[in-house]
């Protein structure tokens, strides 16, 4: 079987210690379990989610708005340009992950989570992280946003469980190879 591809999205910039403290252990435990980390390769919680990767050993590729590798953070193992801009190139994320995990975030995550949701991609939420990933839950109707049921949002509190969790949702969507949502 081949390595689950699980991006992480959340807020670029600078970044509160404790949104770093959780993206490297996101990042880490991915690692940990084999994973293939996914992000927009750059700065604030993909920095830290790639930093923790690479720490346990693990694969990181940046999905870059734009044509220059420099924009990509320093732990990134493949850096990938797109030469689009930040929307598009979220696009190319969402499609490139068997799921996501989201930690904070502003407007661009939100986004992101919308992206993953309406095109089928399973979403972990990190409660407590701050910033959009705090206020998804209110989002939510049994795990949708809304009633054409497209992805599957899930709730967790601790690092560890939203990496199970993005595993164990992303194992489930490559076997059912689910359809994807239609319309609207």
């Amino acid at each position: 079987m081949r390595p689950m591809r699980i991006g992480v999205i959340g807020q670029a910039g600078i970044i509160p210690p404790e949104v770093e403290r959780l993206a490297v252990a996101v990042g880490r435990e991915i690692g940990r379990r084999g994973g293939i980390l996914l992000s927009g390769g750059r700065d604030g919680v993909m920095l830290a989610a790639s930093r923790g990767a690479r720490e346990a050993g693990g694969i990181t590729v940046g999905i870059l708005p734009g044509n220059s590798t420099a924009a990509g953070n320093p732990y990134l193992d493949v850096p990938i340009t797109t030469g689009l801009d930040f929307n598009y190139r979220s696009l190319v994320l969402v499609h490139s992950c068997d799921a996501l995990i989201m930690i904070g975030g502003k407007g661009g995550t939100l986004l992101e989570l919308t992206a993953a949701y309406k095109n089928g991609r399973p979403v972990v939420v990190l409660k407590g992280s701050g910033q959009w990933a705090d206020r998804a839950e209110e989002l939510l109707t049994d795990g949708c946003l809304d009633d054409r049921r497209c992805g599957e949002i899930r709730i967790a509190t601790t690092p560890e469980e939203a990496v199970a969790l993005a595993f164990s949702l992303a194992q489930e969507a490559c076997r059912q190879e689910a359809p994807f949502c239609k319309g609207g």
